[in-house]
């Protein structure tokens, strides 16, 4: 019970953020790294993946497409966290300091969490844990 609210509420939060990547992209934008070709492409395209991602996370008869959702989800995560660093650095950077350490540090202390959220939810069989079928 408690995997299936946590589930629901991993997936809520992907879908509304990976809809907010495609629908008001612009905060995404300006905290992606230099040199990332095609960014406004990138954006879209992983706000697509969140989506899906929440979608798949969601099947309760699928266990495969499930354990696929918390797996790519948790790829994201990975795949982004230099984003969220990306971020830090230059809001620490500016004069005001941006949002601050207050809001920095815990996201970037977060991100393994989430990471790991993602494979729980999904029930991806982690340290040879064998899973129920």
């Amino acid at each position: 019970m408690i995997r299936s609210l946590l589930r629901a509420a991993l997936a809520g939060i992907y879908a509304f953020v990976g809809y907010m990547h495609i629908a008001a992209p612009e905060p995404f934008l300006a905290i992606m790294p230099a040199g990332i070709p095609f960014p406004q492409a990138v954006v879209f395209w992983t706000g697509v993946a969140e989506i899906l991602g929440a979608i798949a996370l969601l099947q309760p008869f699928n266990l495969r497409l499930r354990q696929a959702g918390g797996i790519g989800l948790a790829l994201y995560a990975l795949c982004v966290w230099p984003a969220n660093i990306n971020h830090f650095i230059m809001d620490m950077a500016r004069d005001d300091g941006g949002l601050g350490l207050a809001y920095h540090v815990p996201r970037m202390i977060a991100q393994p969490v989430v990471i790991w959220w993602a494979l729980w939810a999904g029930e991806v069989q982690i340290f040879g844990r064998k899973q129920r079928r």
